[in-house]
């Protein structure tokens, strides 16, 4: 059984089937004998919380997706602590939602900065033993956990930087196109 935590990152491996994950990582945010939840840090969305939710002001707050299920539904990690009422902490600094209405309200009153809030469409999850089946299946590399890396604005070589730092072998794939025969 391999030990996955919650804080833990997870990067896709190149061979990694599912398109919705291609040059993905992964935050896990909850994690049981049952199951596990995560969210996709680095695919940003074309959109952002303003232009879905009325009556908050236009600080262009990205919306990201966070996986394939309930892609209707917005999460949301932060690094505010107690100022978010029912947040769950994923590691020491790090939560995991919480009262979306404060978060609204701290958004009127420009309370928040982008780098202490991201939101998500959906989430990433697995059933049981799915998880550490698809990392023994090598579809994921897990990474220790890393405030920085989930809260950072700019993602677009997150998964290309983290693949690098792995192993020699992966150096080659960090380019490595959707499509490699249009390369």
């Amino acid at each position: 059984m391999l030990n996955i935590k919650k804080g833990q990152l997870l990067i896709s491996e190149p061979s990694l089937s599912d398109p919705i994950f291609f040059k993905s990582v992964v935050l896990i945010t909850h994690h049981t004998a049952s199951e596990s939840v995560g969210l996709i840090l680095n695919q940003a969305t074309k959109t952002d919380l303003d232009q879905i939710i009325d009556d908050i002001p236009s600080n262009s707050f990205p919306i990201y997706i966070g996986g394939p299920v309930q892609k209707n539904a917005i999460h949301f990690i932060h690094t505010l602590g107690d100022m978010i009422p029912n947040t769950q902490e994923i590691i020491e600094g790090l939560y995991w939602g919480g009262d979306f209405d404060q978060v609204l309200r701290l958004m009127t009153e420009d309370k928040i900065a982008k780098n202490h809030i991201r939101f998500f469409a959906g989430y990433s999850g697995w059933g049981k033993n799915q998880l550490n089946h698809e990392i023994k299946k090598d579809g994921w590399i897990t990474h220790e956990p890393n405030i920085n890396l989930c809260m950072q604005n700019s993602t677009e070589k997150l998964w290309s930087d983290l693949i690098k730092t792995k192993s020699k072998k992966y150096a080659i794939w960090a380019n490595i196109p959707k499509d490699p025969s249009l390369n």
